[in-house]
C-alpha cells in the first residue's frame, strides 16, 4: 500500500476515534455504564479505577485490526488500527498525564489548544456538570476563551 493512503487511513481512524470517543462518553459512560466510569469522576489519588477498564475496551479493536492486518500483509486493517492505537496514546497522554495528573511529568502549559481543552476537561469534571464530553476536541467556546486572553 502507498504511503499517502496508508497515512490518510492513519489519520482517519486517529480523527474518527474522537467522535467514537465523544459519543462513548456520553451514551455509554454516563449512560448504562456509568458504574464503571463514576469513579473516575471522584478524584481520590487512587493509582487505578474501574474506568480504566474503558482503555482494554478501545485497545481491543486496535489491537485485533493491527493483527489482522499484519496476517493479510499489512492491508487497510494494519493502518486502521495504527491509527486508533495513536489515538490512545495522544488520550492517555492528555487525559491521563496533563489533566488528571495520573503520571505527574507535566507542568504548566503555555499551548492555547492544550490549556482550552484541559478547562473544557475540567469543567465537565465539576459536580453534576455533564457536559463537554470530548477528549482531543473541546467546545468552540474554550477555544475563543483562551485565545482571546492577553499574553502575560
Amino acid at each position: 500500500m502507498n504511503w499517502i493512503i496508508a497515512s490518510l487511513l492513519i489519520l482517519t481512524a486517529f480523527l474518527f476515534m474522537e467522535f467514537v470517543a465523544w459519543f462513548t462518553h456520553k451514551y455509554v459512560m454516563h449512560g448504562f455504564l456509568w458504574v464503571l466510569h463514576k469513579d473516575h469522576h471522584i478524584r481520590d489519588g487512587r493509582r487505578f479505577e474501574w474506568n480504566d477498564v474503558f482503555a482494554i475496551m478501545f485497545a481491543l479493536p486496535s489491537f485485533l485490526l493491527i493483527y489482522n492486518g499484519v496476517a493479510a500483509g499489512y492491508d487497510y486493517r494494519f493502518y486502521l488500527g495504527i491509527g486508533i492505537a495513536l489515538y490512545g496514546l495522544a488520550y492517555f497522554l492528555f487525559h491521563d498525564v496533563l489533566v488528571h495528573q495520573r503520571i505527574p511529568i507535566l507542568g504548566k502549559l503555555s499551548n492555547k489548544y492544550l490549556r482550552a481543552t484541559l478547562t473544557a476537561h475540567l469543567d465537565h469534571h465539576k459536580p453534576l456538570a455533564f457536559y463537554n464530553y470530548g477528549f482531543l476536541i473541546a467546545p468552540w467556546k474554550y477555544y475563543r476563551e483562551e485565545w482571546s486572553k492577553k499574553l502575560n
